[in-house]
């Protein structure tokens, strides 16, 4: 990874002829704990502290601007920053969309999120409200980018018509391989947003170099985007681990490990790789499997030594292209389900205020997934037909928003 390599932020900090547009507007930024600049500083505070800049307001997304809120589904209030004085709004609190007193606060709004690369991580949905929004308003949207920590490679069904939700801006698959730079861009060309919308794109960025594959490894500080993001090596899990939120098995909240490894006092792990092996060897490319046992100190089996697997990304087993989060984990609901047919597997509880589909369908955009896994007459084979014509259409949608080549 180029020592060169610079993030959307940092260029705007550093390059005054990037801010000369801004200048006697007054502007808003959206933020969360993971935006801060090279040396560390908060973008909130690091943009307040250049005189050309007159910032009016600030924005939170869910788990909030600074940080404050560890699980899903707990929202956070509005407050006036203590040390500048001006509003910060939450858009994971009474409202998700910016109200129009919000929008009145501001001309320019900059954006500046990590994402996951995952797209049930509600950073682009939120993305996809604002511009909206500001499309609606005649309001100036611009992203500060920054890298896709799963990097390039794409996976997952598409999320079908109708099941759009907070955690389902669009009709993409799990893992999008996009920036949130270039996410923008798709939700402006597919929505048809009549909109002032524009990225500060990163120096240097290489998604398809080791060892980092679009994270600066050794490079930058990680911080996490959200309570439960600690690491890279969760990154790249994240979009088949997520699946287990809509599941009975612990995803691994409440050890120091979360949507790494999963597990539940009730299954044997040894049998579910061996299942695994059998049904598809080539979805388990690229990473290493291991049983463990955990106990969570808080949500799901709270208490109870859990049986499970993690699964390991970080070592010389590692192979970016190769790995297939998103297969991995539908792998392991449908060999348990083989192995145990009457699991209680599915979550039956609400999830992101939804209270009338179940999670899995939720999270997956469709109940495709689901009725494979239950489905005894299902293949691999059948998941990876579908699964592989909307990973190329993808693929082929996105091909004109890539700003990085």
């Amino acid at each position: 990874m180029s020592l060169a390599m610079r993030f959307g932020l940092d260029r705007l900090l550093s390059e005054p002829e990037l801010r000369r547009p801004l200048a006697g507007r007054r502007v808003a930024l959206l933020a969360h704990p993971a935006s801060v600049s090279a040396d560390l500083t908060h973008a909130l505070d690091a943009l307040a502290a250049l005189p050309d800049m007159r910032l009016t307001a600030a924005f939170g997304p869910q788990h909030g601007l600074r940080g404050d809120k560890q699980d899903n589904m707990m929202e956070s209030p509005d407050f006036l920053d203590p040390q500048l004085g001006i509003p910060v709004f939450s858009l994971y609190g009474e409202v998700r969309r910016p109200t129009a007193a919000m929008m009145d606060s501001f001309d320019v709004l900059l954006v500046d999120l990590q994402d996951l690369g995952c797209r049930i991580y509600t950073f682009i949905t939120t993305l996809r409200y604002v511009l909206e929004e500001a499309a609606r308003f005649g309001k100036t949207v611009i992203v500060l980018d920054r890298p896709n920590l799963a990097g390039r490679p794409v996976e997952g069904l598409t999320l079908l018509p109708g099941w759009e939700s907070f955690v389902g801006a669009g009709p993409m698959p799990m893992r999008h391989g996009l920036t949130l730079g270039e996410m923008g861009h798709w939700f402006v060309k597919t929505l048809k947003l009549d909109i002032d919308y524009q990225v500060i794109a990163m120096q240097g960025w290489r998604p398809d170099a080791a060892p980092g594959y679009g994270w600066p490894l050794g490079e930058r500080s990680w911080i996490n985007p959200s309570p439960n993001a600690p690491n890279l090596s969760m990154a790249r899990c994240y979009a088949g681990t997520v699946m287990l939120e809509g599941t009975t098995l612990s995803e691994g909240r409440g050890t120091t490990r979360p949507l790494e490894l999963f597990g539940a006092p009730d299954i044997e792990p040894r049998k579910i790789m061996t299942q695994m092996r059998q049904l598809a060897p080539d979805w388990l490319h690229g990473c290493r499997l291991r049983e463990c046992w955990f106990e969570p100190t808080f949500h799901k089996h709270a208490g109870k030594l859990c049986a499970g697997i993690q699964i390991h990304v970080e070592d010389g087993a590692y192979d970016h292209a190769a790995f297939k989060p998103w297969r991995i984990q539908a792998l392991t609901f449908k060999a348990l389900r083989l192995l145990q047919p009457d699991y209680p597997l599915w979550r039956d509880f609400p999830y992101e205020y939804e209270h009338d589909r179940l999670a899995i369908d939720l999270i997956n955009g469709g109940e495709g997934l689901r009725l494979w896994v239950d489905d005894p007459e299902s293949t691999p084979s059948d998941l990876e037909t579908l699964a592989r014509v909307d990973e190329s259409v993808w693929r082929e949608e996105t091909e004109t928003v890539l700003l990085y080549r």
